[in-house]
This record gives structure tokens, C-alpha cells and sequence, in this order.
């Protein structure tokens, strides 16, 4: 006796094909692979919208066809080249090149940080040996020299 077992949807059949890479299991055929949003540069746009405008009223939905648009791009395209924003879209995406005056200008700065902190270093450390020497100072003013006693070690 041959039993027959049937995959879910969602799920996977479990038969093997052949000894292809991949285990040669075949897909779900009713789960649907994930759409992705078609995105055109702004080139594109002004070069179909240049082709669009300069065809014969016949040969617009052939252009249209080839190359897999709707009308409705067309209109939203026009739109937006009116208001400036195609001429706009060329231009490079991300921040503007760095100026070399700016980056030189950045790092004299962190140099100057940097000096400001080892001169506020020296500055305490200049202040605080003053005040050692002060101490020093009267500490020995304070001391008797030892002449008067035989047991000092100086002499």
C-alpha cells in the first residue's frame, strides 16, 4: 500500500527532484514571492519623459510598454520635473564634499584643545612646585642648623 501525503500551504514539499544544490526541493507554488518597489533615477525619468513628449501620439503606449510604465508615471513625472524637483534629484545624495580649508580648520582646532590642556597642566604644575618651594622654605627656617649639638649628623 502507497500513501500519498500532500504539503500545506506555506509549506514546502518535501519530494526530491533531482541531486541539484539546494536539496532539490521544489517551492510552495501558492506562497508569493515578496514584491519590491521598481525606483528610477532621475536620468531615466528626464530621458523617457524627453522620448514620451517627443513620439507621435501612436508610439507613446509602445514606449510606455517597453520599458513596463504606466501612464501615471508619465503624469507624476511631469509634475515633478515643473517644480524643479528631477533637476534636484541629480544631483548627489549624501553630505557635500568637505572643503580642504574646513579640514584644516578642524584639526588647528583640536591642536589648540590640545595645547590649551598641556598648558593648564603646566601652569599647575608650575603652581604647585611654588608652593613646595614656600614649604620648603619655612620648613627650614624653622629647623635649627645643629651647630650647637655634637649628636647632629651634620657637620
Amino acid at each position: 500500500m502507497t500513501m500519498a501525503v500532500s504539503a500545506g500551504r506555506g509549506l514546502v514539499d518535501d519530494v526530491r527532484v533531482d541531486e541539484r544544490e539546494g536539496g532539490g526541493r521544489r517551492p510552495d507554488p501558492e506562497v508569493e514571492p515578496k514584491a519590491r518597489r521598481r525606483s528610477f533615477s532621475a536620468a531615466y525619468k528626464l530621458r523617457i519623459l524627453s522620448e514620451y513628449e517627443a513620439a507621435p501620439d501612436g508610439q507613446k503606449g509602445a514606449i510606455l510598454r517597453r520599458e513596463n510604465l504606466y501612464s501615471a508615471h508619465i503624469v507624476e513625472w511631469r509634475k515633478a520635473r515643473e517644480a524643479g524637483a528631477l533637476a534636484g534629484l541629480s544631483k548627489p545624495k549624501g553630505r557635500p564634499p568637505v572643503d580642504d580649508r574646513d579640514k584644516e580648520l578642524e584639526k588647528l582646532r583640536a591642536e589648540k584643545a590640545k595645547l590649551e590642556k598641556e598648558l593648564a597642566k603646566a601652569r599647575f604644575v608650575i603652581e604647585v612646585q611654588g608652593k613646595v618651594s614656600e614649604l620648603l622654605e619655612k620648613l627650614s627656617e624653622g629647623i635649627p642648623d645643629g651647630s650647637g649639638d655634637p649628636n647632629s649628623p651634620r657637620r
